[in-house]
């Protein structure tokens, strides 16, 4: 599988309209991946909480899903198109919402962030959170999906392994001060969960907070197979999904896995 990551370079003085239009075009310069992975969101910015409201759109006919379902069905590619200001059609509650398109362009699956960000501020109060685990088989493996801030909260991955995934991919607009936690992290979910890891973050600066960029794409035993800089870069490599088959079965870990135990009772 040939998969690419599109690291978008945010900046508030383009308009959200010319960035998808112009991340359109990279998705569909980009035909001969299998695999195309975009940031967290990238139409707004995900610091940008004070254009939330005024930039949310639906999951399925929104401004942004009628450009990427396109992009994917003209460059014939699996498109995981990072994630949106969802509004709610029925409570008109705001997600953070990740989006994947088939070859077709018909919309896969839909994740809703679980975690959000911002210790009582920004998504954190803007947002409501997801409950549902979401996988999504593509040829040759399942998709297990997670959202940037997830990294920090290693049960919803085991949630994704015990779902069947096999490839992880976190879109995210990390920030440059905390890059060496997303490395770390990256890694650590790798490891742990014996799985590649597609982690796929934002560049430039917008709301005045820097992004970390460094796209990577790790394999099951955690060593980097490619990494980006902290600018808008298009990251490709070709993964080989049947690792993750053979490092589970040479280095069978996750079958000492002990669930269940009681919790210890308070001192």
């Amino acid at each position: 599988m040939r998969a690419t990551l599109l690291q978008i370079d945010v900046d508030q003085r383009e308009s959200v309209a010319s960035r998808r239009d112009r991340v359109a075009a990279m998705v569909r310069a980009h035909a001969d991946a299998d695999l195309v992975v975009l940031p967290e969101l990238w139409p707004v910015g995900a610091f940008a909480a004070e254009d939330f409201a005024a930039e949310a759109e639906t999951a399925d006919g929104g401004p942004t899903a009628e450009v990427m379902s396109a992009a994917a069905r003209d460059a014939g590619v699996w498109l995981h198109a990072g994630s949106i200001v969802e509004r709610d059609v029925v409570g008109g509650e705001l997600f953070n919402t990740s989006l994947l398109f088939s070859p077709d362009g018909d919309l896969a699956a839909v994740y809703r962030k679980i975690h959000r960000f911002g210790f009582d501020q920004g998504e954190a109060v803007l947002m409501s959170s997801g409950h549902d685990i979401v996988t999504a088989r593509v040829p040759g493996t399942v998709l297990g999906l997670a959202t940037c801030y997830d990294l920090r909260f290693p049960e919803q991955f085991r949630l994704l392994l015990d779902a069947g995934a096999q490839t992880l991919v976190v879109p995210a607009g990390w920030p440059a001060r905390r890059l060496a936690h997303w490395r770390l992290l990256v890694r650590a979910r790798a490891v742990e969960s014996q799985a590649y890891v597609l982690a796929c973050g934002t560049a430039g600066t917008h709301a005045g907070v820097e992004q970390a960029g460094h796209s990577m794409i790790v394999d099951p035993w955690g060593e980097i197979v490619a990494e980006a800089g902290p600018a808008e870069q298009a990251l490709s490599a070709e993964i080989d999904v049947f690792r993750v088959d053979v490092t589970r079965a040479d280095f069978p870990v996750l079958r000492d896995r002990v669930l269940g135990l009681p919790a210890p009772k308070p001192r």
